[in-house]
């Protein structure tokens, strides 16, 4: 069978400078590659791959020639619909986690007939929910006070609070501030270091939140320190969440050993930076075989990304709530029926998808 790619890169821009410990963010890039069956070209898949700087493994100045080169090999190959790990070795896209996910969502959007269905779901059909938790920025305190307001005014249960850009007692302030006012049966509060805190006061500082009744923090420290995030995950008082850790995690025997290792309360899997939905797959299944509870988190993408994290998400029962909540970050984001209300993200039948941003493809 003979398929047409094509691909075009897209600036998504932030409604607001969005603060992390590794700097603030005001734009990022996604590239969108498009699949076409040559036989009926009306029909597309879509799928985006949109790595992240200082984060994703491969954020490189290249980039976009990989993208090209992939698709000229779609171009002037034939090959069946599910055959797509042959692709993946064949453009030696092991180091190219964001194009793996890209590949794997355009043509499972193809194969349910090009309209953003990456999995038929009760969620994709509209008729079921799941449960998001609310993101705060870092940024000066009126700011996150400000977010924190309007996301507990807007009904979410959980929030989450990105933490380490500034200094700590202010942060503390803002927990305390929540907590004065809802219990942790009311508000959850999740913790977001990003490899923020050093080894030498992490336990200190885990311990002054942990009275704050912290639903659980992720990527206290920088990862790779196995031994001191091993001591972690076993003794700190606030359950750990290990995030960049999984970064770089190829082959299931690593990420089993790395489990084993570690042993974490929770893991969070973003497709974007683990190497795709079948990598998010297997992670879920080493982490269930252990007890260990995890959830999904989008990576900054467009809606074209959110949505397939979301739809495959939905695959799962799910008991907790999940980190996809981004789609409204962006100024010029592409628009899709994906809504969120009362904590909750759904698919609304009253939301069309509008894809004129990219529809040069």
């Amino acid at each position: 069978m003979r398929f047409l790619a094509s691909y075009k890169k897209l600036t998504l821009l932030f409604k607001f400078d969005a603060g992390t410990s590794r700097g603030v963010l005001k734009e990022r890039d996604s590239w969108f590659i498009k699949i076409k069956d040559s036989k009926n070209p009306l029909l597309c898949g879509i799928g985006e791959a949109a790595p992240l700087k200082g984060l994703s493994i491969d954020f490189v100045p290249y980039f976009e020639e990989k993208i090209k080169e992939v698709c000229d090999i779609i171009n002037r190959t034939d090959f069946s619909i599910n055959a797509l790990q042959s692709l993946i070795s064949e453009a030696k896209l092991e180091n190219y986690p964001s194009i793996i996910f890209a590949l794997e969502t355009a043509f499972l959007d193809l194969s349910n007939g090009g309209k953003r269905i990456i999995f038929d779901s009760a969620f994709a059909r509209g008729l079921q929910s799941i449960p998001i938790n609310g993101l705060v920025w870092m940024g000066e305190k009126g700011f996150m006070q400000k977010q924190i307001k309007e996301k507990l005014r807007t009904g979410f249960t959980c929030i989450k609070i990105k933490v380490g850009a500034i200094d700590f007692e202010t942060e503390r302030q803002l927990i305390e501030e929540i907590r004065d006012s809802y219990s942790e049966k009311e508000i959850s509060i999740r913790l977001d270091a990003n490899g923020a805190f050093s080894v030498k006061d992490v336990l200190d500082k885990l311990s002054i939140l942990s009275k704050y009744k912290i639903h659980s923090i992720e990527q206290p420290i920088q990862p790779g320190m196995h031994k001191a995030m091993a001591g972690l995950c076993k003794t700190s008082p606030i359950p750990i969440a290990l995030d960049e850790e999984l970064i770089g995690i190829k082959t299931k025997e690593d990420k089993a050993e790395l489990l084993d290792e570690l042993n974490p309360p929770y893991i969070i899997l973003k497709p974007t930076l683990i190497g795709g939905i079948e990598s998010s797959r297997q992670w879920i299944e080493l982490a269930v075989e252990r007890k260990i509870e995890w959830w999904f988190t989008s990576a900054l993408e467009s809606n074209i990304g959110l949505n397939a994290i979301s739809q495959l998400t939905s695959n799962y029962t799910i008991t907790i709530q999940q980190g996809l909540g981004t789609g409204q970050i962006f100024s010029n984001n592409i628009q899709s029926p994906l809504h969120i209300s009362s904590g909750t993200l759904t698919v609304s039948s009253q939301l069309p998808w509008d894809l004129s941003a990219i529809d040069e493809l």
